[in-house]
């Protein structure tokens, strides 16, 4: 009887085995037979490499990747507490640290490579470092979103700005190696959304390779997307939300139980161009992606987690590297994710990330780019203070609709 009992007992136990294993087979094939697949990553927790000289960064709010497949940010050195720049002081304080330059450069080892930036002859520098583009000729583009120190006295025909006079009403444009060769518009001269000769606090650019003009998301003043010949910098056209004329009447606090908002909220902060010739805009308090003709007709939008409020969802958009760009990856500094979309129909198949502290977790995700192998690029603001790498591993089917963190595989 004990022997039998014994049988009987294994026999349900590897039935059990097999009833569990050929669920997650069905499942499996389930989800397979759905049709839904996104690309899959794992962060690189060893990218990039470490510093030299001490130094550190601080909020970092752009990256870029140019056609050598190296990695550009920018950061601001003012956002570092005093005790990160102990070794910059005089006499240094200690044997570390000090700010590291704004602009840096990475290659595809994590391996710093180039760094410059700061004040020079013959252009203004941001008060506030905000954004960097490297277009398809190699030229590095800078924008800024800081106010600044007010000039004591103005000229009689500006003294209608009064508060409404910012800084960083401009745009930069230099060398890889930094030497500077435009900027497009004057410090303090902004007159709002509609001017024409002046940004106001421009959040990012990028540059269309077909027809050589710069498109300015303009910016955390202004309402709206400009566009700039990027050779001599004469204005070509601008619009705001839904390809409307932009209006600079303040709105109230966001409220997603409101319809749409007919105008972008400021900061209008990232835009991508994809190879078909649609502009993707971060409207990022709305919460929202819109799609434009690049002559700025309106196409569709999209609404990101709904009822985020504060800093908004929709930070910075990047495209898929495949033929198609299939997939639009959006940084999301509030929900501390990356939302994966399917691009033709602006639908969100899957996020991956979560808000902490370790490799592949955010503090106010900020900026996001794409390489040529298809891999992801992310900085972070505020006291986040870095930048990350996450690793392409292919089209995969589409399990959980939140992944949480992307960690490696274990290999054992």
């Amino acid at each position: 009887m004990k022997r039998k009992y014994s049988a009987g007992a294994i026999s349900l136990v590897g039935l059990g085995v097999l009833t569990v294993a050929s669920y997650v087979l069905q499942e499996r094939a389930n989800v397979e037979a759905a049709g839904v697949q996104a690309p899959r990553f794992e962060v690189d927790p060893m990218w990039p490499k470490p510093l030299p000289n001490h130094w550190v960064i601080g909020a970092t709010i752009g990256v870029a990747v140019d056609g050598s497949d190296n990695v550009w940010i920018i950061h601001r050195e003012g956002s570092l507490e005093e005790k990160e720049k102990y070794a910059a002081m005089k006499p240094p304080a200690s044997l570390c640290c000090a700010p590291a330059p704004p602009v840096l450069e990475f290659n595809q080892a994590g391996d710093l490579v180039g760094h410059w930036g700061g004040p020079g002859e013959g252009f203004d520098w941001p008060s506030s470092n905000h954004g960097i583009d490297v277009d398809f000729k190699g030229n590095v583009w800078i924008g800024g979103n800081g106010r600044g120190q007010q000039p004591a006295a103005l000229p009689a025909d500006e003294s209608r700005m009064g508060a409404g006079r910012v800084h960083d009403s401009f745009v930069l444009k230099f060398t890889q190696s930094g030497k500077f060769l435009m900027q497009i518009g004057k410090p303090n001269m902004s007159k709002g959304s509609n001017d024409v000769d002046n940004l106001k606090l421009p959040a990012k650019t990028l540059v269309d390779p077909k027809t050589n003009e710069l498109y300015v998301a303009d910016g955390y003043g202004n309402r709206r997307v400009i566009v700039f010949d990027a050779e001599t910098g004469k204005y070509k056209r601008h619009w705001g939300a839904y390809g409307h004329k932009p209006d600079d009447t303040q709105l109230p606090p966001y409220n997603p139980a409101d319809p749409p908002a007919q105008q972008f909220r400021t900061p209008v902060h990232g835009l991508a161009l994809s190879n078909d010739g649609i502009l993707y805009v971060c409207d990022r308090i709305n919460n929202r992606i819109q799609s434009f003709k690049p002559d700025g007709t309106y196409l569709k939008e999209v609404i990101i987690e709904k009822n985020t409020r504060g800093d908004g969802a929709a930070f910075d958009v990047a495209l898929s590297r495949d033929p198609q760009q299939r997939f639009i990856y959006l940084a999301d500094g509030s929900n501390m994710k990356i939302h994966v979309l399917q691009r033709d129909t602006l639908e969100v198949l899957t996020t991956f990330g979560d808000g902490g502290r370790q490799p592949g977790q955010f503090y106010a995700v900020h900026s996001i780019a794409t390489d040529s192998k298809g891999n992801i690029y992310t900085t972070e603001t505020y006291r986040g203070q870095r930048v990350q790498k996450f690793l392409f591993k292919g089209l995969a089917p589409v399990a959980k609709k939140d992944q949480g963190v992307v960690w490696p595989k274990s290999k054992g």
